[in-house]
């Protein structure tokens, strides 16, 4: 059996009965013998495996029962016969949704169609149809960036669309907080972009008992109207269901004002250009007191978007006075290197998923799944953080090995196959009972150098 057991270990072979696809054989590596468990705090002595300290993913996630009944009142008293298919569209615009082209970006593509139609001068014989030509060949290859603007009936539109998956994804960002820092307890939260207020009843689910200020920042009255509404049950009279929430449009201007924690959850992507986005990011840093949370769609342009504003912030060489603290990663990256998912020679987009019971609607019957990317900095050190792999692709469980896709502390991607024989029973069946987003608790932060095993059928 030991035998049999060889040709599925080889580094890089690929068997259709794995799983394993051909384009992870470049990082397929055997974890190392001495790879060990990080049983610092003991847990194997406490708890069992299914319950080691890097599982951090959530069961499916509900909307606060006064949440749910809002929406459905509000969708009750104002849905109309094509509020489906205005879901379902906006849903999938907001999927598909591209980062606006840069003017840098559409200069260059402007001289490179002039440079193309001078050489041959039959296709434009005066300048005004080479600008013409020029202008056409823009617009079609240049994809065409539109903002948003929310009114009543679109902010009607969004909620149904987007209130639980987004209040889904937030809910997964601050339960790592919590999980790995149960000593955290917020008093003051800002969000920024907050739509219909997902971000608050996400907070008030996780840290109710200490929160007393919640600061909802959105330039469109209509969503500060709706999420005003949600708070009231549905209806614009009443006490609202969380104390201590404030509503403005502008994001505060004094420098002294800091916030516990401060989230972007779908709102850098609506802003119209780098520049924006860059004012935006570090105008939300200076805010943060001690996180900063930010959420995007999990997509190659979402975690783009998101890797931007980490290396932004990670880079800034302007210390506030007021706040010399550095900054880390403190999830999902266990590390402030270059993101190994954009430097391969394609792509991918780093996102977790998250499950959850959507408004119990008439065209929301089944549980659904919101995928989504995030980057939560930090204030202090990176040493305040466990420095452990991310899984970063769902667990493939197989008999007596399991493979784990490893985002590592040294800034590099790793296929990693574990079993019982080499690497003990302990870390098998920590890896065993992992999922998509977990942390996996080994020993060392190199525990994962690329593998110099031979193939043992040729030994």
């Amino acid at each position: 059996m030991a035998g049999a057991l060889k040709p599925l270990l080889i580094l890089g072979r690929w068997c259709p009965g794995l799983g394993v696809a051909p384009h992870a054989r470049a990082l397929a590596a055997l974890v190392p013998g001495v790879t060990q468990i990080d049983n610092k705090s003991d847990f194997l002595q406490k708890r069992p495996h299914r319950q080691h300290p890097g599982i951090l993913n959530l069961p499916h996630v509900r909307l606060p029962q006064a949440l749910a009944n809002g929406a459905q009142l509000l969708l009750l008293e104002n849905a109309g016969p094509t509020m489906e298919n205005q879901v379902q569209t906006l849903t999938s615009y907001l999927w598909s949704r591209h980062l606006p082209v840069e003017p840098e970006e559409l200069q260059r593509r402007a001289r490179h169609f002039e440079k193309k139609f001078l050489e041959n001068p039959d296709l434009c014989q005066t300048e005004e149809k080479l600008r013409g030509a020029v202008l056409h060949a823009l617009r079609k290859t240049t994809y065409h960036w539109q903002e948003l603007s929310y009114t009543e009936g679109l902010s009607l539109v969004y909620m149904a669309a987007r209130l639980d998956g987004g209040f889904a994804a937030v809910s997964r960002a601050f339960h790592e907080i919590r999980a790995r820092n149960p000593a955290f307890q917020p008093q003051t939260l800002m969000d920024f972009g907050s739509g219909t207020g997902s971000v608050t009843w996400a907070a008030n689910s996780i840290w109710g008992q200490s929160l007393r200020e919640y600061m909802c920042v959105d330039k469109s009255t209509a969503m500060l109207a709706l999420a005003e509404k949600l708070l009231k049950g549905g209806s614009e009279s009443g006490e609202p269901y969380i104390p201590g929430v404030f509503f403005r449009q502008f994001l505060p201007v004094s420098p002294k004002v800091q916030f516990d924690v401060v989230v972007s959850a779908f709102s850098l992507s609506e802003l119209p250009s780098r520049a924006d986005r860059t004012e935006v990011v570090q105008t939300l840093w200076r805010k943060t007191g001690h996180f900063l949370v930010l959420v995007e769609n999990g997509t190659k342009a979402g975690h783009r978007l998101l890797m931007e504003a980490r290396d932004l912030v990670l880079n800034g060489k302007e210390k506030s006075p007021l706040d010399p603290r550095p900054s880390f990663v403190f999830a999902p990256c266990p590390h402030e290197l270059p993101c190994p998912q954009l430097t391969t020679s394609r792509p991918l987009a780093c996102s977790f998923s998250q499950a959850y019971h959507p408004i119990p609607f008439r065209w929301n019957k089944k549980p659904k799944e919101e995928k989504f990317s995030m980057v939560i900095l930090a204030r202090g050190s990176p040493e305040e953080a466990n420095r452990w792999p991310r899984i970063t692709q769902p667990v493939l469980r197989r008999p007596r090995h399991v493979h784990c896709h490893l985002c590592c502390p040294d800034g590099h991607m790793q296929h990693a196959v574990i079993t019982a024989r080499r690497h003990g029973r302990d870390l098998y069946r920590c890896a065993r009972v992992s999922s998509w987003g977990d942390l996996l608790p080994v020993l060392t932060p190199s525990a994962f150098p690329p593998s110099t095993a031979q193939d043992p059928s040729e030994s």
